[in-house]
């Protein structure tokens, strides 16, 4: 039989497999991380009909060639441009990502670690960061000594929205800052009245009060004001020192004293007055409060009290119980003037001291959440605050080529692609970087299918031409008969 018969099958059957990579290349040019593969051909067997000898100058004999003849191709390799990057398609989706660089998500499914460029994520029902395959992304827990900051160990499931994540915790006042201008001049502060401050503060379940703190000048100074607390009450108005009380039966309203029946501010303890049992009414018992100094020439504030050295802040403590919802709060008069301002004052409170801290915050719900550069995840919330919830790690393979595809755009790692170490790494290491709202789409050029289709169908059709030529041949050698 013919051997270019069967090199000529050989042909057809190499021709077939790079037709099936390109098939496969072109139908999903619009898979999200695709990697196109190439195919690449080698030839076989040959049967050597002479060996090759060298010259001989005893015989006068010339070197000969080796006659050798092929028996056909096969499949080299299928590679996969797995290094290559896909065009980016921005989609404003929080949870897409895309790595820049040659970096691999990691992936579980079904128990094992998998490895992916597509960054289509979203969140399943337990609130586990997922692909749209249902693989858990893997990543690094929050450092529960530093919340700051994740632990770089074994990668876990990314549960971001757990129930626990969803809320961000309270937290009380501890600073508060007066900021303004006192004028000497001004009737009101002159008088028993006073000027008002409202101070709001939150107590460390979240809960939100408000004391009318009042200013007033001394009888015996005019650069010396005293300070005192006239009411706290909370986010309903109702005073924290009145109990309302509701008969059962005549449904008749009146008010008592509550639990709280006294407040420090500065060391001095202002005792809360009899309550009108008709309207809830009462004044704080008389008190000599702490006082504020100032400079009479400059206007500055100078101290509080007779303090030496000079303090600026005094404490306004609601309840001594180390039980107490309410925490001690530091309120900074450092900010304070008195200058001449047309015989009107302006106070103000502000909740945290002037370094920003201490300010307190409510219970918070999730807004939403925002994933970094280097994979970290955070969750928004609406009372302000920012948490981390933890960081997506990538793995890098020494052969990334090497990995073996699995479907679902993801790859297992294999013994020419090099070992998974359990942890990764941070996406920023050796100068990646993730970018959000992104999506990393399909590698492939149509323009180099569209010619490597070309070339494969002339190729796969010349092949048909040497089965059908050689056949023909056969059929001459067979007619020989006739």
């Amino acid at each position: 039989m013919m051997r270019s018969l069967f090199s000529g099958v050989s042909g057809l059957k190499v021709h077939q497999t790079k037709m099936d990579v390109i098939g496969n290349n072109i139908s999903n040019v619009n898979t999200i991380g695709f990697k196109a593969s190439s195919v690449t051909f080698s030839d076989v067997f040959y049967q050597t009909t002479q060996s090759a000898s060298g010259p001989n100058a005893t015989t006068g004999t010339t070197g000969r060639n080796a006659m050798q003849i092929g028996l056909g191709s096969s499949v080299a390799a299928i590679t996969s441009n797995i290094t290559t990057s896909g065009a980016s398609q921005r989609t404003d989706n929080p949870f897409d990502v895309m790595i820049d660089g040659d970096n691999f998500f990691i992936v579980n499914s079904g128990g094992s670690n998998y490895f992916t460029k597509s960054g289509s994520f979203n969140v399943d029902a337990q609130g586990t960061l997922c692909t749209s395959s249902g693989a858990a992304v893997m990543g690094w827990q929050v450092d529960p000594e530093d919340v700051t900051k994740t632990i770089a160990a074994a990668v876990t499931p990314l549960t971001i929205m757990s129930p626990e994540n969803l809320y961000a915790e309270p937290e009380a006042t501890t600073a508060v800052y007066v900021s303004g201008n006192i004028d000497s001049k001004d009737t009101q502060i002159a008088s028993d009245t006073g000027s008002s401050i409202n101070m709001s503060f939150f107590d460390s379940l979240g809960n939100s009060y408000t004391a009318e703190m009042k200013v007033w000048q001394t009888d015996d100074s005019t650069n010396v004001y005293e300070v005192g607390i006239a009411d706290i009450k909370d986010s309903t108005g109702q005073s924290i020192f009145v109990r309302k009380v509701v008969d059962d039966t005549t449904k008749e309203v009146t008010y008592t004293n509550s639990s709280i029946s006294s407040i420090t501010l500065g060391g001095v303890t202002f005792q809360v007055g009899e309550i009108d049992e008709k309207d809830g009414t009462f004044k704080m018992d008389d008190a000599d409060g702490p006082l504020l100094n100032f400079n009479s020439a400059t206007g500055e504030f100078v101290r509080i009290g007779d303090s030496d050295p000079a303090e600026t802040s005094m404490s306004f403590s609601v309840s001594s119980d180390a039980n107490s919802p309410f925490k001690d709060i530091d309120v900074d008069f450092s900010s304070i003037t008195m200058y001449a301002s047309s015989g009107s004052s302006s106070l103000e409170a502000n909740k945290g001291s002037l370094e920003g801290t201490g300010a307190g915050r409510q219970k918070g719900n999730m807004t939403g959440v925002s994933i970094d550069a280097s994979g970290k995840i955070y969750g928004k919330y609406d009372n302000g605050d920012s948490r981390l919830l933890g960081q997506i790690a990538v793995a890098n393979f020494a052969n990334p080529a090497g990995l073996e595809a699995v479907g679902n755009s993801m790859y297992s790692a294999t013994q020419n692609s090099g070992d998974f170490d359990g942890v990764g790494q941070d996406p920023t290491a050796g100068g990646g970087s993730l970018s959000t709202g992104v999506l990393e789409m399909s590698n492939v050029d149509l323009a180099q299918q569209f010619t490597d289709m070309i070339t494969t169908q002339r190729g796969y059709q010349a092949n048909s031409r040497i089965i059908t030529t050689s056949d023909t041949l056969l059929e001459e050698l067979i007619n020989l008969k006739r």
